[in-house]
Formats: structure tokens, sequence, C-alpha cells
């Protein structure tokens, strides 16, 4: 399926499950950032399945170092890293009717982007919508967070994004608007170990990861 013109936004999302127990070093990986123009809260890596964390697990794949590898259907971004192993996010990915799937590259990076919602999203939500018609300034409660990926193709931007979230909660489900998220924290790493230019491959949703999750 090719590229389409989409923008990125939540719905609503069901809340997650409590974990027991997670290892103590995301509560460094994951704390506050008070450097960032908008000071990025502490979240708490308790609230959600510890697969959706930030680590760095086996995954053997022809692509290049720094290729990004996204599993829609896993719940997972992929950045490979050349030796057996791939740097894994925990995702939220576009819900029904706006996924997609193929290659493209990173055309430009942005920190702390605006956003502006398409008229289709107004016209099917302008009470939250509209007042941003124009465009919503970067912040927290900014639905494309911290930072974001701006995926090309062929030379043109296919208006698909890999970007940060106002709403953790959305972390491993299917609820943008055709859009690939991570926590605030994750997108900020992923920004900084990336380059213009590096390949995106959005999978197949019908392709599972070898550890899928459950949501």
């Amino acid at each position: 399926m090719p590229f389409a013109l989409a923008a990125c936004a939540s719905s609503r999302t069901m809340p997650v499950q409590t974990m027991a127990y997670v290892d103590p070093m995301y509560s460094e990986i994951y704390g506050p950032i008070p450097s960032e123009p908008y000071p990025v809260p502490a979240f708490n890596p308790g609230s959600v399945d510890p697969q959706l964390l930030r680590q760095v697990v086996p995954y053997q794949t022809a692509e290049l170092p720094g290729t990004i590898i996204v599993d829609p259907g896993a719940r997972f971004l992929y950045l490979t890293r050349g030796d057996g192993q791939a740097v894994r996010y925990g995702v939220g990915v576009g819900r029904a009717g706006y996924d997609y799937e193929g290659e493209a590259y990173i055309g430009r990076k942005g920190t702390w982007p605006s956003w502006t919602p398409t008229k289709d999203m107004i016209a099917e939500n302008p009470e939250v919508n509209a007042p941003w018609a124009n465009g919503m300034p970067g912040g927290l409660e900014n639905p494309l967070g911290a930072r974001a990926l701006y995926l090309y193709n062929n030379g043109r931007d296919t208006l698909y994004r890999i970007h940060g979230t106002n709403d953790p909660s959305s972390i491993g489900r299917s609820v943008s608007s055709g859009c690939v998220r991570l926590f605030n924290h994750d997108i900020i790493d992923l920004h900084r170990r990336v380059t213009v230019g590096s390949k995106v491959i959005v999978l197949n949703t019908g392709l599972q990861a070898s550890d899928t999750i459950n949501v």
C-alpha cells in the first residue's frame, strides 16, 4: 500500500495495566529532563508492559546499521546496530484505515515541532481540532511531542512522522492517524541517534516480530 497523506493525532485509549516490577535502571532512563525547552516530566516505567521500554535486543537483518524498521503488528520500532542487535522501542501505530507500509527515509528532523490537523481530522472532531486549524505550536500538549522525524519518499514529504506523544498511554496501541509515536524520552533518544537520509522500513502489518506482545 503506498504512502498516503495524513497528519497525526490521538484517539481515546484504554488504560494500561500496571506492572509489578521494572528494572530500576528505567527510573533513570525515563526520569525528568529539565534541560529541554519544555521540561519533560518523569515517566513511570512501571505503568506499561516492560517490553515497550527501550532496550537492546537480538535482531538479525541485512539492512545497514542506522536503519529504522517499524513492525506495526508487534508495536515495536527497531534501530539496527549492525552487530546482530538493535535498539528496540515500543510504539503506537496508525488506526485501521490509516496504517501504511513500505520504505521511506528521514527527510528532516524537528525539535518540539508544530502540528496542524488535516481537514478530515477537523471535520471528524471539530471541537478538539478546529482551534488548531492554523497550527499548534510545539510543547508538552502537542500531539507530536518532543521530536519528529519527517518521512520522505522520492523527494516528497509523505506527511507521516515518527514522533513523540502527549499521551504515553497510547504507546503499544493502535491509535494514531497514520503516524508512529514513541514515548518522549525515547523519541529524544532516537532523534539523537539517526541522521537525515536514514532509511525507514515499515513492515506489512501481517508480519510479526518474533517477540510479539499482547495489547
